[in-house]
């Protein structure tokens, strides 16, 4: 089943943010982890997933993809400290 998500990803000292967004969360998520493409989240090794919110359609989450993408890093921290205050990685668990 396809769920529009938006997420954000970071490296293992939270230092880089990565927006994107998907219909199939796990799968995406599994890409970053496997550096399955060559681009900006394996070369700066972006595979912790620290936020995820799901949509009812493709173009709302493409939407908010968007806002979330013009706004500052301070933005994007509010919103993962809301969701994950520790910056856990929430795909913990997904793959065993």
């Amino acid at each position: 089943m396809k769920v529009p998500n938006v997420y954000m990803t970071t490296n293992r000292y939270n230092k880089i943010l990565y927006t994107g967004v998907t219909s199939n969360i796990i799968n995406r998520i599994k890409q970053h982890k496997d550096k399955h493409y060559n681009g900006f989240t394996s070369r700066y090794n972006c595979d912790k997933l620290v936020f995820y919110r799901e949509f009812p359609s493709m173009i709302e989450a493409i939407a908010f993809e968007k806002k979330i993408k013009s706004g500052n890093r301070m933005k994007k921290e509010k919103l993962i400290n809301e969701m994950n205050p520790d910056w856990k990685d929430l795909s913990k668990g997904w793959y065993e």
